[in-house]
């Protein structure tokens, strides 16, 4: 009879403890798993619905781009173009020349100048001495370098009389500059 009372108390006993461990190493560890699930699928469902509103947002993005592409290009229009720098180079010195003879002045030299760098972009000269007929034509050929696009300056402009006696013609030395993006 004592084994059977001992009995009856510890079977009840042996099962509240087994439930306990169930409680404390099964129970609470699978709620902890759920819990970190659930804090996962939250991460992942605040990351989704970042990735959707940048899906969103890409017509305007594209729109931006697209406008920002058309800018550049009307920018680059300034520029002088072409692969190498001796090109860019040769195509200012034939521009600047077309720009001189067209007035009716003769040129006697002309030289390109050691690029410069400046920042995105490299600055090219060409230096042209010329015989100009007259102040006019000077003034006509001054007003085109300035007003053309790609836009040339005139970095440094050197004129003289040929002849004291007869002021028409003019000994100019001038010096043309451009920008060209950098390569």
């Amino acid at each position: 009879m004592k084994k059977s009372r001992t009995l009856i108390l510890t079977v009840p006993l042996m099962i509240i403890l087994f439930g306990f461990l169930l409680y404390e190493y099964v129970y609470v560890r699978i709620q902890e798993d759920v819990a970190l699930i659930k804090e996962g699928e939250e991460i992942k469902t605040k990351t989704l619905e970042k990735y959707v509103a940048l899906i969103a947002e890409k017509p305007e993005l594209e729109k931006q781009l697209d406008a920002l592409k058309e800018e550049r290009k009307a920018e680059e229009t300034k520029l002088v173009e072409g692969q190498t720098l001796s090109l860019v180079a040769a195509s200012l010195q034939e521009m600047v020349k077309d720009t001189i003879t067209r007035s009716g002045a003769t040129i006697t030299s002309e030289r390109v100048q050691k690029p410069e760098d400046l920042d995105a972009f490299k600055v090219i000269g060409v230096s042209i001495d010329t015989v100009v007929p007259d102040t006019r034509s000077l003034s006509d050929i001054l007003y085109a370098i300035e007003t053309r696009t790609p836009y040339l300056t005139i970095k440094d402009l050197d004129i003289r009389i040929r002849n004291y006696r007869d002021p028409r013609e003019q000994v100019v030395k001038i010096e043309v500059n451009a920008l060209t993006s950098s390569r």
